[in-house]
């Protein structure tokens, strides 16, 4: 597969897992110095990564939950709470997550990872009343 398809594919697992709005934005962003990143990002984690057989992308979204959580990476986790629920991770199921990082990572990366998550939630129930 060639760099323009791989990034193609890429970006449509981008645009179905983090949504249009997101994405469009990011790409509102790209500069001289910054649009090579996203163009690799596109590549090889949207594309080479997510689009590989063998786990589904609800699966994909526990893991980088978990990850992000446990690195405090808080902004990648919030982006990807919502990116968990559009690949149909439940609230319920994300708390499971959260739980689980707190034995493995932390009650501290955990405590926060409720809050951010807790705040993406009220974010989109916000977002959705608007319509």
């Amino acid at each position: 597969m060639d760099d323009k398809t791989r990034y193609d594919e890429g970006m449509k697992t981008r645009r179905a897992v983090l949504g249009p709005a997101y994405v469009d934005k990011a790409s509102a962003g790209l500069t001289d110095f910054n649009a090579e990143w996203q163009e690799f990002i596109t590549r090889t984690a949207w594309n080479d990564v997510w689009n590989r057989p063998g786990l589904v992308g609800r699966e994909r979204s526990i893991i980088v939950l978990a990850i992000a959580a446990s690195l405090g990476a808080w902004g990648e986790f919030r982006i990807h709470v919502r990116g968990a629920i559009n690949n149909g991770l439940t609230r319920d199921e994300i708390k499971e997550v959260l739980l689980q990082t707190a034995i493995y990572a932390g009650v501290p990366a955990a405590n926060h990872a409720f809050k951010e998550a807790a705040s993406v939630f009220a974010e989109m129930e916000a977002e959705a009343a608007k319509g």
